[in-house]
């Protein structure tokens, strides 16, 4: 197929997305094009609208398309409890479990000596002025159990803990529903490392 063509080139966009690879990128370039103009332009002010208006939140870094997210506006969340996560997409996740009714912080990343993210560590500053303010008797750590994360647990856990704030970290371990047989030896490892009492 020609490469300069306005479907190819449609075909290489959506490939830039996470997740998206060519058969992914082209099955939706078709779809794209057998929707209505209306429809398909829909779509994309859809995005150049989501581009212009939302920001980060100017207390937590949550998405946000006014100052404050919806969560830091919302009066009746629990302010002594702080979820702390890399990401806003993780933030969502929680969120969308309803299980979890406290504050959150996201780093907007996590530690990495070899490439430095100015985003995160005023994201790391901005989190040690709210919990210095106090009112805040524990913080969550949900970083993933990958290296980075683990680093930025550790770190945020030194940080933290001379101000006299309980520090947790979610659980890692075996999925709900999965056979054991499945389990790879490192989420194996730290499901036992991380067991509790029944």
């Amino acid at each position: 197929m020609d490469q300069n063509t306005p479907f190819a080139h449609l075909i290489a966009q959506l490939m830039r997305l996470p997740g998206i690879g060519r058969k992914s990128a082209q099955r939706l370039a078709f779809h794209l094009l057998k929707m209505e103009a209306k429809e398909a332009k829909e779509i994309g002010q859809a995005i150049i609208d989501a581009k212009d208006r939302i920001a980060f939140c100017d207390l937590c870094n949550n998405m946000a398309d006014t100052p404050l997210c919806v969560i830091c506006k919302n009066p009746i969340r629990d302010t002594r409890t702080m979820l702390v996560v890399e990401e806003p997409s993780t933030l969502y996740t929680i969120e969308k479990g309803g299980e979890y009714q406290g504050l959150y912080h996201v780093l907007l990343g996590s530690l990495s000596p070899l490439s430095p993210n100015t985003d995160t560590d005023l994201a790391f500053r901005k989190l040690m002025e709210r919990l210095e303010k106090g009112g805040v008797s524990e913080v969550i750590l949900a970083m993933p159990p990958t290296m980075e994360g683990e680093a930025t647990a550790l770190y945020l856990t030194r940080q933290i803990r001379p101000l006299e704030i309980r520090v947790t970290r979610i659980a890692c371990g075996i999925p709900v529903g999965l056979d054991m047989e499945y389990v790879d030896e490192v989420t194996l490892a730290k499901a036992l490392a991380w067991r509790r009492e029944m």
